[in-house]
């Protein structure tokens, strides 16, 4: 690598600031990732030699400027790697879930044209070797992990570390070619290429330039100051816009270390080992890790039970306030800080949050309580509004004026407004260059001057922005209540023992839910009061349960009622269904968004029963287990009255 320093404003593609990362803080960690429970670390330097080698033999394999290639896998700093060689000689990473199905990663394949494949290991070979003859742009696929297979014996088929190998020698036999190919760059390729969730209709590829993802990240850098001495565990789908910010243009821009953990199973263990002071989780993540901290604490003797309960009690009502910087007593303080040592010190350090002074959600509203919670702790936990067309950042939350039923002002660079029908639109350095492939896509989502429709609905109060529901999704009931089914679904899973909700209500009399419950929550609740079970369908029916249920949806209706705007839609029936909703069945995205419309379709005759009258359903369905397997089952689904705004008499018929 050249000593010289580069001149100002060229420091334009992620592929231009590794090479500058490597010169000025080469033997700073850039990545670590704990493998057979040992945690290696590779430096600036070291990540620059290795995404050499990669991409010089990506030339050698025959991949060419605006080719695209295929990642999929866990979170590895191989694959990391591979996005950037890819970068470097002008071809575009397309990461897919890895969770995918083969038929999922066909569509994405055959839509993005995609020639070359980096994947992880023999369970995405084998996904892709299943679509080969139908994939008719896919020639090469390249593996990192070689174990299982050895008997692979595909011509098209290359180990990631044979690959490098044949790149070292490119190299040495051409030695400027790599360093001009990255000098070629400009801020206005294309970075990446990201499919949306398709929570409507087909997934569509995100066209993201280097000038969309390294001003956004160099603004949110600056505004959230980030440094390179920073950490953050990189465990979220690679396939999803905020890694693709956080773990690669801010972990590059600011030059701080990203680590991976072993395995989606040691996410948590591996966040305690790894201590980072930058954190990001959607809501469901620290949904999970209270819900867990909770059934814990139930096993605990009853003096550290004691202890905690008291302690937790004093720090919501103090400790957001200390946190913000707001004036508290002086006893107040002297309590929280024996709090700090006794109760929320060491539970910091358990979960592995005690370095933590950035915490970001976003994806889903967050629950107030759990939000309080965190924050109680001296964690700065905040919200942000962003999207995939945004390279992420819309809005986030201002430290020292945090509200739990907003998500902030609008970020460094970004303009934000409301139409005259309620929809937020925006407007940043960070919005996508296009659909790919998809003009009218792209036309109908970006205006001709910049501004990007988002389809959620929202409005501003005090400065901040408050997301409603998706805009579409808005609907009123048949007496004119405004009715918002994301609003009352997200009111619903803050509560521990409800995992997902779909509600229904436009062009109706009234609102009503499908309720899927948390196994591990109500399952351990069910277990505390010696309520025998035999899986999730048999628990689901139980009449204590639905009692449990009924609670939370009353406590909702009781919290709606004091909504002018949303009285109305108060829930007056649900149900508990017979399965959870599952991403393999077609119900929710591979980012565990409800898909609405076919839920409502697959869901017809229980839709129907809701609105019928009748106190109970009969159902026959069939179910898609992870190993493939399928199964029938046959449940007739008890339907109960809510308390609140709608008759609370009890049903007739109830859960044995």
């Amino acid at each position: 690598m050249s000593g010289q320093a580069p001149e100002a404003g060229t420091l334009d593609t992620i592929p231009k600031i590794l090479v500058e990362n490597a010169r000025v803080r080469g033997e700073k960690p850039a990545n670590r990732e704990k493998d057979f429970g040992i945690w290696q670390t590779w430096s600036w330097a070291q990540v620059a030699t290795e995404v050499r080698a990669l991409a010089c033999g990506f030339v050698t394999l025959g991949l060419k400027p605006g080719d695209k290639l295929g990642i999929i896998g866990d979170n590895r700093p191989h694959l990391y790697w591979a996005m950037v060689a890819a970068q470097s000689i002008g071809a575009v990473p397309v990461p897919a879930y890895q969770d995918s199905v083969a038929d999922e990663m066909l569509y994405i394949f055959e839509h993005a044209e995609v020639r070359f494949a980096v994947v992880e290991n023999q369970e995405q070979v084998d996904k892709l070797l299943e679509i080969k003859d139908r994939a008719l742009h896919l020639q090469t696929i390249i593996y990192e992990e070689p174990r299982g297979l050895q008997h692979y014996d595909r011509p098209f088929l290359h180990r990631y570390r044979d690959v490098q190998e044949k790149g070292r020698a490119f190299d040495a036999a051409n030695p400027g070619y790599f360093d001009d190919a990255v000098a070629r760059g400009s801020g206005s390729d294309i970075a990446t290429m990201l499919y949306t969730s398709g929570t409507t209709g087909r997934p569509k590829g995100v066209m993201l330039s280097f000038d969309n993802i390294v001003i956004t990240a160099r603004n949110s850098i600056a505004q959230d100051g980030l440094t390179e001495n920073d950490e953050m565990l990189a465990y979220l789908p690679m396939a999803w816009v905020g890694d693709n910010l956080y773990s690669v243009g801010q972990a590059y821009a600011a030059g701080f270390c990203v680590s991976c953990p072993e395995s989606t199973e040691t996410v948590l263990e591996d966040l305690r080992e790894i201590g980072p002071t930058y954190f990001f989780a959607p809501p469901r993540i620290f949904e999970s890790i209270l819900t867990t901290v909770t059934i814990r604490m139930e096993d605990a003797a009853a003096i550290k039970r004691k202890a905690f309960h008291t302690f937790m009690e004093h720090a919501r009502r103090v400790g957001t306030r200390i946190l913000d910087g707001k004036p508290v007593g002086l006893i107040d303080r002297l309590l929280y800080a024996v709090g700090q040592v006794l109760v929320y010190g060491p539970l910091k350090n358990v979960l592995g949050f005690s370095r933590i002074r950035l915490a970001y959600t976003a994806g889903e509203a967050i629950g107030p309580d759990i939000f309080a919670f965190y924050r109680s702790l001296g964690m700065n936990v905040k919200q942000l509004y962003g999207s995939t067309e945004a390279s992420v950042y819309i809005t986030t939350q201002p430290d020292g004026d945090v509200r739990p039923d907003t998500v902030g002002r609008p970020a460094d660079g970004v303009e934000v407004k409301i139409t005259d029908e309620g929809e937020v639109m925006f407007r940043s350095p960070g919005v996508f260059v296009a659909y790919y492939k998809n003009d009218d896509a792209t036309r109908a989502t970006k205006t001709a001057d910049g501004w990007v429709h988002t389809g959620d609905a929202g409005y501003f109060t005090d400065g901040q922005l408050k997301i409603i529901d998706r805009a579409k999704d808005v609907g009123k009931l048949n007496d004119g209540t405004l009715f918002a089914p994301k609003y009352l679904e997200n009111k619903l899973k803050f509560f521990p023992y409800i995992k997902e909700a779909v509600t229904f209500g436009h062009g109706r009399d009234y609102a009503a839910a499908i309720i899927n419950i948390d196994l591990e929550a109500v399952g351990d609740w069910a277990e505390r009061r010696n309520i025998a079970y035999t899986g999730y369908t048999d628990l689901a029916r139980q009449r204590p349960v639905y009692e449990l249920v009924r609670d939370c949806v009353a406590k909702v209706n009781a919290d709606l009622a004091r909504d002018s705007h949303l009285a109305g839609s108060q829930i007056k029936r649900f149900l508990v269904l017979h399965k959870e909703l599952d991403a393999d069945d077609g119900e929710l995205t591979r980012t565990r968004k409800v898909r609405r419309s076919f839920v409502a379709d697959k869901y017809g005759q229980i839709i129907k029963a809701l609105y019928s009258g009748t106190d109970h359903c009969p159902v026959k369905a069939l179910v898609t287990f992870e190993d493939g397997r399928t199964a029938t089952i046959d449940a007739d689904l008890p339907i109960w009255e809510a308390p609140g705004g709608a008759a609370a008499a009890a049903p007739a018929r109830a859960a044995e």
